[in-house]
């Protein structure tokens, strides 16, 4: 059975669902490219406050299917293509995404895993889960902006390990390395992922969209809005927020 990857879109929530069975939920071209299309679609949908991310039947994301490989990675211009095209132009539209994306990584989180993980706001795993981008055992290396990616959100040092001696790490390694929000049981995950998710999606969209473009651009260096980052003062969020808190109430987003 061939992958694909899954949205289901439920009120406020939408969840975004890995799966090639048999293969540990590995990205073929057509899950890179529906990838994309799924957090494009997610894009036009503005009642949408948070995205989570998973894979199927217990594991995350092995990587890439190698068994694709042959077709397109032996010539320069179809393997730049698989990159800059297939690969970044899925992991660019996750970086794009308004609303905050949650990941809920049990299993294996490896190489296309770890890069997707790396595009999450908050990363939730399994105490099993086990994290690498061990591509120097088939040969290549990873792709400029995908290292780039990789390496601002997992750390230099730990990403130097994964791709020069194809390390794998556990989720304690990777929550001291700073790339983890919390550690679980195993058999906790999923439920206190649905929270975080519901707790997201309880709080002002408008502060999440607007904190996730600031950080964006601190990450960046390229402070853009800096003469819009107050147009949100007279805003119905803003004002219901600090109404609500002074008359101790639960605010109405």
């Amino acid at each position: 059975m061939s992958g694909g990857v899954e949205l289901l879109v439920s009120t406020v929530l939408a969840t975004v669902t890995l799966a090639h069975p048999g293969k540990f939920n590995a990205m073929t071209r057509h899950m890179w490219r529906q990838l994309r299309s799924v957090f494009e679609s997610i894009a036009r949908q503005p009642e949408v406050r948070c995205v989570v991310v998973a894979g199927a039947d217990g594991n995350f994301c092995a990587g890439g299917d190698i068994s694709e490989y042959a077709d397109f990675r032996f010539q320069e211009s179809s393997l730049r293509d698989f990159h800059e095209n297939d690969v970044w132009g899925a992991l660019q539209a996750m970086l794009d995404c308004e609303p905050p994306v949650v990941a809920v990584i049990e299993g294996n989180c490896m190489g296309a895993g770890i890069e997707i993980a790396s595009c999450c706001d908050i990363r939730l795993a399994g105490e099993s889960a086990r994290f690498g981008a061990p591509i120097a055992r088939l040969g290549f290396p990873m792709a400029p902006r995908e290292a780039g990616l990789v390496a601002r959100e997992v750390g230099l040092a730990v990403t130097r390990q994964m791709l020069l001696e194809a390390a794998i790490f556990g989720a304690v390694d990777m929550k001291a390395a700073g790339f983890l929000s919390r550690v679980l049981p195993d058999e906790q995950l999923a439920t206190e992922a649905r929270a975080s998710a519901s707790g997201i999606a309880c709080l002002s969209p408008q502060a999440a969209r607007l904190n996730k473009r600031t950080i964006t651009e601190l990450l960046a260096r390229t402070p853009t809005h800096g003469e819009l980052a107050y147009a949100y003062a007279a805003s119905a969020e803003h004002r219901e927020g600090i109404l609500a808190f002074l008359e101790k109430r639960k605010p109405a987003f």
